[in-house]
């Protein structure tokens, strides 16, 4: 992680990003937050993981395919290779947003 980066964890922040299910379900309180759209994310080989949050929302939020915006507590992981490198913590939903 970057020196900036490492200075951001444990801080609060929010980020922009479209919702990525971990299970089949339509509530989630663990999801990924992708910078893309679902069709163009990650896991479909057009980013990388640096464009990914892991969130664990402190209650349950309805799948969108809409852009959308959560806060929570940074976390950086270099050493759990079971997590994502970026973990977004005791997150909030803020709703959609509108490009």
């Amino acid at each position: 992680f970057s020196d900036p980066t490492k200075k951001m964890e444990g801080q609060v922040v929010t980020m922009p990003g479209y919702m990525i299910p971990f299970e089949t379900g339509f509530n989630e309180t663990h999801f990924i937050l992708s910078s893309l759209p679902l069709n163009a994310c990650f896991f479909c080989g057009v980013g990388g993981p640096e464009g990914v949050i892991e969130v664990y929302s402190n209650r349950q939020v309805k799948y969108t395919d809409k852009p959308i915006e959560v806060k929570g507590r940074l976390k950086l992981n270099a050493e759990d290779p079971d997590q994502f490198m970026y973990i977004l913590e005791d997150a909030e939903y803020l709703g959609e947003l509108d490009f």
